[in-house]
């Protein structure tokens, strides 16, 4: 399938030579930034028909090399990249080679805000959120002094129950970032809310299953059948 990429303000768009307009997706990387690796999986859903922006969170100002992760994404203000995902489901969804159905989905830090961005009134009308982080009570969003209330208003876990649209998602039972007890929290949530969710649990995978530039993470199988899913959910859903 010939695709067409293009640089725009909000990151990198990939869309195929369609002769119709195709559903749209915005991708959110991972704390490392808009990497080869993104733009990779970028390339691979765009060729699965999708027209797919990634979204470039770190644009108005690149970060110097991150040397701790927790504490740069601590200092992140949610409430502004929520705003730029909205954003960027409004651009998806006027673009000429788009419908009007725009899914979010996202890996680590992206797939936090992925869960996030469909807790709420954003555009979106699916989610695939990958080994997104849940707690700000421990693991690497746990601040000492405490969450700043203005950076960091609510913890993933405490907005699911607002789900507004279907969402896939998608943890290593090894993940060392996101222990399982925050995964059952996370379906208890769910259960309240008023969109359905799959929260699938995959056996002897830990965080970053899916990226096959970091071998020690990666897990072929395990990540082949999970882009089977999500490709067959968003053409589904979409």
């Amino acid at each position: 399938m010939t695709l067409r990429e293009s640089t725009v303000e909000l990151g990198a768009f990939v869309a195929p030579e369609a002769a119709a307009p195709v559903p749209g997706v915005v991708m959110i990387h991972d704390v490392w930034g808009l990497s080869d690796h993104t733009r990779d999986l970028t390339r691979r859903l765009a060729g699965e028909g999708f027209a797919v922006l990634a979204i470039d969170l770190y644009r108005r100002e690149p970060p110097e090399k991150i040397e701790d992760p927790g504490a740069f994404m601590r200092a992140l203000s949610d409430p502004q990249v929520l705003d730029d995902l909205a954003a960027a489901a409004r651009f998806v969804a006027a673009r000429p080679e788009t419908t009007s159905r725009v899914a979010v989905l996202g890996f680590c830090m992206g797939g936090m805000y992925a869960l996030m961005a469909a807790c709420g009134d954003r555009g979106f009308a699916a989610a695939v959120p990958f080994y997104g982080l849940l707690s700000h009570s421990h693991g690497l969003l746990r601040d000492p002094a405490g969450p700043d209330p203005k950076r960091k208003p609510r913890e993933p876990l405490a907005m699911a129950s607002q789900l507004c649209c279907p969402m896939l998602a998608f943890f290593g039972d090894e993940d060392e970032f996101v222990p399982m007890d925050d995964v059952r929290a996370l379906e208890r949530e769910l259960a309240k809310a008023p969109a359905r969710a799959e929260v699938v649990i995959v056996p002897g995978a830990g965080h970053a299953f899916m990226n096959d530039t970091r071998p020690a993470a990666y897990r072929p199988a395990a990540a082949a059948e999970a882009w089977r899913r999500t490709v067959a959910f968003l053409r589904e859903r979409l």
